[in-house]
């Protein structure tokens, strides 16, 4: 296993809400630190997640010319999970295991195959182990 980390989908979003600056700032430096570093990645599902809520459920919805330049810039240069046949396995496996909701399980799948060491969520159990990966909340380190 490596240091890499996994951002899930609230980690982007919060790079663009102004309303909680320590959330935002916590966001850009992961962001940050993961495209400079390449120690943090991303998945399909969180592309497709962020973009649906960048356009239909920002304040100011990002257009799309906007979302393409950040599809270009940032998503596209730490996605390193798509999707397939095995990820959807592995999700089930997740989901049976630890009962987890299956896109919960899907981004544990996609961490996993992308051998995080971490998983940035707020959604999930704080310091939760799943195989070698921990589930670590940023706003509570």
């Amino acid at each position: 296993m490596n240091g890499k980390y996994f951002l899930g989908t609230n980690k982007l979003v919060y790079a663009f809400d102004k309303t909680d600056p320590v959330k935002q700032q916590t966001a850009n430096r992961l962001i940050k630190t993961a495209l400079f570093e390449q120690s943090g990645c991303i998945s399909y599902q969180v592309i497709q997640e962020f973009i649906n809520v960048a356009t239909r459920k920002f304040v100011v919805p990002l257009t799309n010319t906007d979302c393409r330049k950040y599809l270009d810039a940032v998503l596209t240069p730490l996605c390193s999970v798509f999707t397939s046949i095995e990820l959807y396995h592995r999700a089930l496996d997740i989901m049976e295991r630890w009962q987890f909701a299956f896109y919960d399980a899907l981004i544990i799948a996609g961490a996993l195959q992308a051998q995080c060491r971490i998983l940035y969520s707020e959604e999930l159990s704080h310091g939760q182990k799943i195989e070698m990966l921990e589930i670590r909340n940023p706003f509570v380190e």
